[in-house]
């Protein structure tokens, strides 16, 4: 079973946020709990973790810009 991927919403005013950086490549193996990438939102950086273990697959490059909810990658 797959786990899908979305920006999250980290303050009730957050309607937007921005990957700054894949910390694993596409493809790559992670585990729960591990560091997979950076999200920028309000001026402040936030380090997000995999909800689950898996391949890590990306669907939205490092640097955009998008609205909390979308999707941005899957674990499979």
């Amino acid at each position: 079973m797959s786990t899908i991927l979305t920006v999250p919403k980290l303050a009730m005013s957050m309607s937007e946020g921005t990957i700054a950086e894949w910390v694993v490549a596409d493809g790559a193996d992670v585990t729960e709990g591990q560091i997979i990438y950076l999200l920028e939102s309000d001026k402040s950086t936030t380090e997000i973790e995999a909800p689950a273990s898996g391949k890590l697959i990306h669907k939205a490059e490092a640097g955009s810009t998008l609205d909390c909810g979308t999707e941005i990658g899957e674990i499979i």
